[in-house]
């Protein structure tokens, strides 16, 4: 191993003096290693690899010494830009060759279109997520006026019949389905988790009801018995008043 250089662990692998690794594709029997020095500005860097490798290959080699993604270097030999996937062999690199690494100075424009496109996929997946949600609300908002209905009926006394709590009850958890398919972030998720939950209460809302519903005059008989307690003890207050008035008057003769 040479200062900065690199030596091989077996046929398609190179570790590098910093301890980085890199693969090759298959080298054809008896391939051989060269070593190729890179210019980079005031920089020297010597690369140790297959023969056969590509100017990716080189990149991939480059970018911890350098700090630049392959993306971001340009290599030229013999004064011409080199795509990635041309081989050095075949381009006429051998052993000592010198190839020159400039910056890509349209990498920083790249990047930033990069990270544009990217929230602009983003904000489009957000905006989708946001009306997926607003057309379950809407199909939640029609269902919801069958739930206050039917709790208007069961609070009146009225009878209900079961399948109306069965198909009411069958609509929402659809809803709750269609929700959990929809794939949302930032403020569609925060949207959906507040429809689920509002879902999830007009369900248990239902449920209630459909309980009450069973037991029509359960809450009649306990605010019957509750009157009928009430009624009682005013005769008994009344009683007491009325023995006690008739002590004193006793009393006020004697007197």
């Amino acid at each position: 191993m040479r200062p900065g250089g690199a030596f091989i662990q077996g046929p398609n692998v190179a570790v590098e003096g910093d301890g980085s690794i890199a693969s090759f594709p298959s080298s054809p029997p008896g391939g051989a290693m060269i070593k190729i020095n890179v210019s980079h500005g005031s920089s020297l860097h010597e690369v140790q690899l297959p023969a056969q490798s590509t100017f990716r290959d080189v990149k991939k080699l480059l970018m911890p010494r350098t700090g630049l993604d392959p993306q971001e270097q340009q290599l030229f030999f013999r004064g011409k830009e080199k795509d990635d996937e041309e081989h050095l062999h075949i381009e006429g690199v051998k052993d000592k060759s010198k190839i020159l690494l400039l910056v890509d100075a349209n990498s920083g424009e790249k990047k930033h279109e990069e990270i544009r496109q990217e929230e602009i996929k983003n904000e489009e997946e957000i905006s989708k997520g946001s009306e997926a949600v607003a057309g379950v609300r809407a199909e939640v908002d029609k269902l919801s006026q069958r739930v206050i209905a039917t709790k208007m009926a069961v609070d009146g006394g009225h009878k209900v019949s079961e399948q109306e709590f069965l198909v009411l009850t069958e609509l929402l958890m659809r809803q709750l389905l269609k929700l959990d398919g929809i794939e949302a972030e930032g403020e569609a998720k925060m949207q959906r988790k507040a429809e689920v939950s509002r879902v999830q209460n007009y369900v248990d809302t239902l449920d209630s009801l459909k309980a009450r519903n069973a037991n029509p005059f359960e809450s009649v008989s306990v605010t019957t018995e509750w009157a009928t307690f009430d009624s009682e003890e005013e005769n008994v207050n009344a009683s007491s008043s009325s023995t006690s008035t008739k002590v004193t008057q006793d009393w006020v003769q004697f007197d």
